[in-house]
């Protein structure tokens, strides 16, 4: 069975984006091995809004040549977009109604792991229906002071054991989390 991966960047202080919805604090270099990350995985979860800022974000011709290959990786996987909104794509699938069955059913699939990529109320979704298996939280040395929250308005505890950490020269520190099923 595909285990689904909360993969993503927060600050210090907690937040996965800036007051005015600004990432670039994230730092991506080449010793955190995204690449083998992106490896294993097939399919990618969004958000609508998500979707819409990066599901077929391209680079800019100024890019430079890493960051078109990341992006080009990225674009090779199979794309689901949880949305109120029902709409045809050629590049994702749509899934409007029951969550739960349709994402049990991609689990299912033959094939490697599934990238939970967000944004934060799909995050806070899954959350919420305890289908996240592995969180993969890269914690940068920047404290933004305000933005989105990674985690905002749990319904109830999340209980978390340490699987794996990983310190990087950049000062990022990945830390790899299995959630604690009470019974």
């Amino acid at each position: 069975m595909k285990n689904i991966i909360l993969n993503l960047a927060v600050s210090l202080d907690g937040f996965i984006e800036g007051p005015q919805g600004e990432i670039d604090w994230c730092i991506l270099d080449e010793e955190m091995d995204f690449e083998a990350f992106l490896n294993s995985v097939d399919t990618l979860f969004y958000g609508r809004i998500s979707y819409d800022l990066w599901g077929n974000y391209q680079p800019g011709d100024d890019g430079d040549a890493a960051e078109k290959k990341l992006w080009a990786e990225i674009h090779t996987k199979q794309k689901y977009v949880f949305s109120r909104q029902h709409r045809v794509d050629e590049n994702a699938v749509f899934i409007t109604s029951d969550i739960l069955r349709q994402v049990t059913e991609l689990k299912a699939q033959p094939g490697k792991d599934i990238w939970l990529y967000g944004g934060a109320d799909l995050v806070k979704t899954f959350i919420h229906h305890n289908l996240i298996d592995v969180y993969k939280i890269s914690i940068h040395p920047v404290a933004l002071g305000g933005g989105k929250p990674l985690f905002e308005a749990l319904e109830k505890r999340v209980n978390l054991r340490l699987l794996d950490t990983r310190v990087f020269r950049s000062g990022v520190v990945e830390l790899t989390y299995e959630p604690v099923r009470l019974s």
